[in-house]
């Protein structure tokens, strides 16, 4: 069993995000000492570290979650996860095309605008058009 502190220094995640985590059920509970402290084991560390890759490649706390379940279900099966990993790709590629629509929009409201002392704004101008 070991300390917050060691947890946090082996997974890379802050105190606060740990007790957070553990707050909102996405990992087991840890077991209290008769001090009170949470005391912690590697399968919370590897509960952490899924936790960590999966919210740093685009997967919500909902969806963190539910592959932290799948990774504990010995009967689960791996297209449950790889749907899962397909539908985030489709949600990134969405998201990607949505950022590249505003970067050229953006682009080209800038290219109207002189940048001068002149209080005409091309850029205001074409915000506040209608589409």
């Amino acid at each position: 069993m070991i300390n917050i502190s060691e947890v946090a220094e082996k997974t890379g995640l802050t105190a606060k995000t740990i007790r957070f985590y553990e707050a909102k059920s996405v990992i087991s509970p840890a077991p209290r000492g008769a001090n009170g402290y949470r005391y912690y084991n590697q399968n919370h560390i590897s509960e952490l570290l899924l936790i960590k890759r999966s919210r740093i490649i685009g997967f919500s706390l909902d969806e963190c979650r539910d592959l932290l379940a799948l990774s504990m279900d010995s009967s689960r099966q791996s297209r449950d996860v790889k749907e899962k990993a397909e539908e985030k790709l489709k949600e990134i590629d969405f998201k990607i095309n949505e950022l590249l629509q505003m970067k050229k929009t953006l682009e080209a409201l800038t290219k109207q605008c002189p940048g001068d002392k002149n209080s005409t704004c091309p850029i205001l101008e074409g915000l506040a058009q209608q589409e």
